[in-house]
């Protein structure tokens, strides 16, 4: 797929009537298509009405930050997408396999990939992940939105083959559709990039969105429930500004070699314990919908230095391993044996679908790294670390023959001790805390 043909790209999922995918400006690159997508014949790009009921956009200002450190500028950087078709069988066993999609760009400074399964074909509610940079502005998004289906299960559209969506379906991309608009205004100027700007995006959308109301109520119930979680990032000299901004229970890090994986984002449950949560599935108490408020939190963090790798995920990823770092573990095993980045989304790709119980959806991106070798030697001295201080204690801690539940959740306790700090490192306070 060409620049030019992801220019006219219509994102997937969103009912007949609804607005198009924003056409970027030059100097923009979009990933993560959506698998079997239609791509409309090449013509002017559609017009954007977005909330504020503009028009077309003035040019781009003048970059705000310089380029990643050790890379030129491509202007109109290709794309390379792989995508597994819905009806695609598995070959051992003839059954039809999990849909599934990989995408990856990789140009000097810049290397991105984003991950998309589902759990059972055609039940997803994930929509696919966001991956965009802007490269006359120095500025780029990345962002993931889970479907709740729990509370979002009826059906509330139907496409033209007479198959069904949920409401949770549909959120998740809308609110997808209202994020890639959102953010090629930000790129060009004409928003702000805080949280009630993208709030404001985002309920627009859901409001022009199908809303079939469900005759079963009640305290759970939402209009097109989705999580989301971004993080909008800015290059400023030799260091990234970053602001995560998210609804729910999905999360943004920033993976360092030397601090490890740390979040950037606090699950809006009544319980931020993160082991705590692995053990219990709290009912959320914030997220994306349409027929209740909602808030998109967000914290401002400046003077990350490059180069720097930055993580979004939904709970598919970090919700089902036994421990908190055994996420961080899974990301630099796999980077450690990938020849490059289509081999390491591809490997992160079978790895999940091995472990979760869930759709899974994933986005990752790396400024300032001259390619990915040595984005992976950065990296080796980590990986080494954590099968040092865990992977050793895990096996001790499963000899013997069966280990108790006791002493299983004992061993859980003490990696968490001993991982906490440098995850929470740049936990959002508590809400009680900013009051």
């Amino acid at each position: 797929m060409t620049h030019d043909d992801m220019r006219h790209h219509r994102t997937p999922g969103v009912p007949p009537g609804a607005p198009r995918s924003p056409a970027y400006p030059p100097g923009a690159h979009t990933g993560s298509p959506a698998p079997g997508a239609p791509v409309p014949a090449p013509g002017p790009p559609p017009q954007v009405q977005g909330p504020r009921g503009r028009g077309p956009v003035p040019p781009a200002p003048a970059p705000t930050g310089k380029p990643p450190t050790d890379g030129a500028r491509p202007q109109h950087p290709p794309v390379a997408e792989q995508a597994e078709g819905r009806h695609r069988r598995d070959p051992g066993t003839g059954r039809a396999a999990p849909p599934r999609m990989i995408w990856t760009k990789d140009s000097p400074g810049y290397q991105g990939l984003s991950v998309w399964t589902e759990r059972v074909p055609g039940r997803g509610e994930d929509a696919e992940p966001f991956v965009a940079h802007h490269m006359d502005t120095a500025q780029g998004l990345l962002a993931v939105f889970d479907g709740s289906g729990g509370s979002g299960a009826a059906p509330v559209w139907q496409a033209p083959n007479g198959e069904t969506r949920t409401g949770a379906w549909v959120g998740a991309r809308v609110a997808r559709l209202a994020t890639d608009c959102w953010f090629r205004e930000v790129a060009t100027g004409s928003e702000p990039s805080g949280p009630e700007s993208l709030h404001t995006y985002v309920e627009y959308f859901l409001s022009k969105s199908p809303q079939r109301r469900s005759k079963i109520s009640g305290t759970m119930r939402r209009l097109l429930p989705t999580t989301l979680a971004a993080v909008h990032y800015r290059i400023v000299r030799d260091s990234l500004e970053l602001q995560p901004l998210w609804a729910g229970d999905s999360r943004a890090y920033v993976l360092s070699p030397a601090s490890g994986l740390q979040v950037l984002t606090r699950d809006h449950t009544r319980e931020s314990d993160a082991l705590a949560l692995l053990r219990s599935d709290p009912p959320m108490t914030n997220l994306v919908c349409a027929d209740r408020d909602f808030i998109i939190d967000s914290q401002l963090l400046a003077s990350f230095p490059l180069p720097c790798v930055l993580v979004v995920a939904t709970d598919g990823w970090f919700g089902y391993v036994q421990t908190p770092s055994d996420f961080e573990g899974m990301l630099l095993q796999t980077l450690e044996e990938a020849h490059d980045e289509r081999d390491w989304a591809d490997l992160l790709r079978r790895k999940v679908q091995g472990y979760t119980a869930d759709d899974a959806s994933l986005a990752i991106v790396a400024i300032g790294h001259s390619g990915f070798g040595a984005l992976r030697g950065r990296f080796a001295a980590r990986l080494a670390e954590l099968r040092d201080r865990f992977d050793r204690g895990r096996r001790s801690g499963e000899s013997g023959s069966p280990e108790s539940a006791a002493r299983a959740r004992a061993w859980h306790e003490d990696i968490w001790h001993a991982y906490r700090a440098g995850y929470e490192s740049c936990l959002p306070p508590a809400p009680e805390e900013r009051a």
